[in-house]
């Protein structure tokens, strides 16, 4: 035997009954949005990739190791004394005394700029060659 049960109305009832139907065009547009919205991250995608390949074809990573000699550069040091204009591009050689991650390394500092922080990005260093001395 079934019973009888009451169903209340809620507060939503009332308004879906309200509600006006959305135009059709309004879901063919969002529909066009969100293929939009696609084919715009799959472009991205496809220049990030691409973009990539580029650098990683013309860059490669630093073979320095302990104990290698290097040249730092004077770019950013202003405690070398002179002009400007007449100091050296590169100073050194300095030993490599610990390699501080794929790009920086810490070196064994001398002379003027021993009281330098010993750790330089390996933009700033180039490999030292006996060919170097003047």
């Amino acid at each position: 035997m079934l019973e009888k049960v009451w169903n209340p109305r809620l507060p939503y009832d009332t308004l879906i009954k309200d509600l006006v139907d959305i135009h059709p065009t309004a879901s063919s547009f969002t529909l066009m949005l969100d293929k939009a919205r696609h084919h715009a991250n799959k472009c991205m995608q496809d220049s990030f990739k691409y973009a990539k390949e580029r650098w990683d074809k013309s860059h490669k990573p630093p073979d320095f190791k302990i104990g290698d000699l290097i040249l730092v550069s004077t770019l950013n040091f202003n405690n070398i004394k002179g002009p400007s204009k007449l100091k050296d591009s590169f100073a050194g050689p300095f030993m490599i005394k610990a390699l501080n991650g794929p790009n920086s390394v810490q070196l064994e500092l001398t002379g003027e700029l021993m009281n330098k922080h010993p750790t330089f990005p390996v933009i700033l260093i180039n490999p030292y060659s006996s060919s170097d001395k003047e």
